[in-house]
Parts: structure tokens; sequence; C-alpha cells
């Protein structure tokens, strides 16, 4: 390959028309393509613009779903451990063990109290019952009617840490 002169470098003035050979154009020279000038130019960019856009509106949105998602956790969380402490405040006459059910009663006076009786094996008329919950490991409870599919949670990640 030759070197190039200053002759054969395009000029602002016909920046848009290569008059050298066509093995040293700094683009594609077809005669039978069509001319590409600055509006064709600004089309290409409006249009990866756009499509940048879209693609950026789309990321956002994923992660404004995240965020929803996760509001809605920690929301749960806190009305978990807003449940553990108001459990674990109420009236116990007896030392809780994990994984033992208990049922929660409230008296007349308010004040909340936890059983080892179900509210079905009480002998006499009793206060108002407000749930069975199984005290786990961890210290939190579990809702009783929830403790089925909380095992089939914990069981495997159990397995998987290599506990059983």
């Amino acid at each position: 390959m030759g070197s190039r002169t200053a002759e054969d470098a395009p000029t602002r003035a016909g920046a848009g028309h290569h008059e050298g050979p066509a093995s040293s154009s700094p683009y594609p020279l077809s005669r039978l393509s069509p001319t590409y000038d600055l509006v064709d130019v600004a089309r290409e960019i409006q249009k990866a613009d756009a499509a940048l856009g879209n693609v950026t509106v789309a990321k956002l949105r994923t992660i404004a779903e995240q965020i929803r998602a996760l509001q809605a956790q920690a929301a749960a969380v806190l009305d978990e451990a807003k449940r553990a402490s108001e459990l674990h405040r109420a009236i116990c006459r007896f030392q809780k063990r994990p994984g033992h059910v208990y049922h929660l009663y409230r008296r007349d006076d308010g004040a909340r109290y936890l059983s080892m009786l179900a509210p079905e094996e009480w002998g006499r008329a009793h206060d108002a019952f407000e749930g069975s919950f199984r005290l786990e490991v961890d210290m939190t409870w579990t809702p009783l009617a929830e403790a089925d599919a909380h095992d089939e949670t914990v069981a495997p990640l159990r397995k998987l840490l290599g506990g059983g």
C-alpha cells in the first residue's frame, strides 16, 4: 500500500465525497449505495436515543418493582417483629421452649397471656382466644396455621446447611 498524501485526504469542502481510490476510503464506498448525509446521521442518533430511552425506562421500571417488593418484605419483617415482641411480653407462668405450641388469650382487662391449653382443652369458659403460635429456635413465633408452610420452607435450608 502506498502512503497517503495531503491530496488524498478528504477536505472540509468535500467531506462527503472521497476522491481517492476505494481502498483508501475511510468509509465503505459504492456507487450503488445511497448518499449518507447529516440528516441521516441525525435520524440514526434520534433512533438510538429513543431505543436507549425505552431500555432505560424498562430497567428503571424493574428497579421500581424490586423496591416495592423490598418495601413489602420490610413491612412483613416489621410486622413479624412486632408480633414476636408482643408474644414475648405476654404474661407467661411457665418456661417457654422452642418447638412447642402456645395459645394466646386476652382477659377482659386487656391483659394478654400464653397458655399451653388450646381453646378446646379448657374445661370452663375461658378468655378471648387470639391464636396459637409455635416458638421457633430463633425465638420467633410462627402462627400454627402457617407452621406447615414454614416447615416446608425451612427443611430444605436445614438440609442444605447439614442440620438434618
